[in-house]
């Protein structure tokens, strides 16, 4: 297994229950640092993919490999730990109502017992990254729909994930706020390296960001736009926006630091 591939399916299925299958016969291998559109119709598979990446899924029959792991070897506590290197971000934003937008952000760093001191630090550099400083102490309905989505992706983040997984994340939102938060993902892959893989219909964010494209359809999955699927992509020559502010280059700088302490 070549050491820079995070990703790779050997003839891998997937159905559900005993129904047909989703997913036939699909074989790639996906380069660290990557960064691919996921598209194809509606139940064609896209979400079905997702889930086998992240493990919610097994596959049916086949080899799924994460960062040269072998899937079917792994105990349930293997499996545990192999989330710890990935994050998903949803269409829905999935937030906690009950908690405010800084506790949402830091709920991952909780669950893996970070010290409160670097949880604050952290918290408040990546919500300044995102644009929300000031939205702290705020309870996620408050927020425009934008506003939580980034809210989701902070949470996401914060963590330093090497795989991001993105369902639909710009599925309710209109053409600026979908633009801002691919702005976003492309400083995570490119200041944090981190392998991506986003799920989208839309069409114009495509075109736009000329990103190489997972096809799912027919049970199939193909490639398009790749030079033997290495999916690398240089950031600067896709940004369409507005010059990218460097949030992301301090928030990288913040993270080694603490590591450090």
């Amino acid at each position: 297994m070549d050491i820079d591939t995070a990703i790779s399916f050997t003839n891998v299925g997937a159905k559900y229950d005993h129904g047909q299958e989703v997913l036939s016969d699909v074989s790639f291998n996906i380069g660290k640092g990557s960064f691919y559109f996921l598209s194809g119709a509606s139940g064609a598979g896209k979400t079905t993919l997702l889930k086998l990446i992240y493990q919610l899924h097994k596959q049916s029959r086949g080899n799924i490999k994460l960062f040269g792991k072998q899937i079917h070897e792994l105990s349930r506590d293997d499996i545990t730990n192999l989330r710890r290197k990935m994050a998903i971000v949803f269409q829905e934003y999935s937030l906690l109502s009950h908690l405010s937008v800084f506790d949402n952000v830091a709920l991952p760093l909780r669950v893996r017992g970070v010290a409160e001191s670097k949880i604050k630090k952290l918290v408040s550099k990546t919500l300044e990254w995102v644009g929300l400083g000031r939205y702290a102490n705020s309870n996620p309905k408050e927020l425009s729909g934008g506003q939580q989505q980034r809210v989701s992706v902070a949470r996401a983040i914060i963590v330093q994930p090497e795989i991001l997984l993105a369902d639909e994340p710009t599925g309710n939102l209109d053409d600026e706020n979908a633009s801002r938060l691919m702005e976003l993902f492309i400083q995570m892959n490119k200041n944090f390296g981190t392998t991506i893989i986003l799920a989208t219909h839309n069409r114009k964010l495509m075109d736009t960001y000329k990103l190489p494209v997972i096809m799912v359809e027919n049970h199939k999955v193909s490639f398009i736009g790749t030079e033997k699927n290495s999916g690398s992509v240089d950031a600067k020559k896709i940004w369409k926006g507005p010059k990218p502010q460097n949030y992301f280059s301090e928030l990288s700088k913040q993270f080694d630091e603490l590591a450090k302490k």
